[in-house]
Parts: structure tokens; C-alpha cells; sequence
């Protein structure tokens, strides 16, 4: 037996690790737990908790709902977005690029444009005054 020897994975290093990366996340957290029990007032009252809008007051509920479309074009917004993110990588190296990448871009692109005929299709490009 003698020349090779089999080295069992040390699970050791992935355990630091995982604890790193716990104390990483949790630390700022319960920093900034500890910070507002020092720092924040005991009790803030009816005028601390007051909701704020550039020094006007504010009337009626705090919560104001608002309508869907504005989700929608969120979403749709940030779907176009990040197709940017994934398009500049491949029109930088364009013509270094195999076929098959041409084909997996058109692919992505179709997709996107599935989309934005979907949502075309369902109106949600169509800003509609609310009445009421």
C-alpha cells in the first residue's frame, strides 16, 4: 500500500466556513439590534410615529393602495432590464462566437419578445386613466 493514499474531503474547512458565513450575515444585524436599544427613544409616542411627507401633513390612511398595472409595468420593466445585463456580454464578443451562441441569444430574444407580445396582447402597455 504504499505510493497512494485516498484523502477523505475535510469537512472541517466547510464547517469554518459555513460559520463564517453565518457570523457575516447575522453580525450587522444584531450590531444594529444593539445600536437602536441604545440609541433609539424608549418610547417615541404618538408624534414620532406620525407618517412624514416632506413637512406636509398628511390626511387619510397610511396605507394607500394603488392598482395593479403598476406591478405590472414594475415587472415588465425590470424583465427588459436585466435582458440588457445579458445581451451587452454577447454584443461585446459578437463575432468570436460560435453559431450555437447565435442560436441561444435568438432563442433568449424570441422568448423576450413572447413577452412583450403578451403583454401587448393582454394591454398592460396601455396607460388607462383611473376614473373615480
Amino acid at each position: 500500500m504504499s505510493g497512494s493514499t485516498v484523502s477523505s474531503p475535510s469537512y472541517l474547512l466547510l464547517a469554518v466556513f459555513l460559520v463564517a458565513a453565518t457570523v457575516f450575515a447575522l453580525a450587522p444585524l444584531l450590531l444594529a439590534r444593539l445600536w437602536s436599544t441604545l440609541v433609539a427613544p424608549r418610547k417615541p409616542g404618538e408624534r414620532k410615529n406620525a407618517t412624514y411627507e416632506c413637512g406636509v401633513e398628511s390626511k387619510g390612511s397610511d396605507a394607500i393602495p394603488f392598482h395593479a398595472r403598476y406591478y405590472l409595468f414594475g415587472i415588465l420593466f425590470l424583465i427588459f432590464d436585466v435582458e440588457i445585463l445579458f445581451l451587452l456580454p454577447f454584443a461585446v464578443v459578437f463575432t468570436e462566437l460560435p453559431f450555437d451562441a447565435f442560436v441561444a441569444v435568438a432563442l433568449f430574444l424570441l422568448l423576450l419578445l413572447e413577452g412583450l407580445a403578451w403583454a401587448w396582447m393582454k394591454g398592460v402597455l396601455t396607460w388607462k386613466p383611473e376614473h373615480g
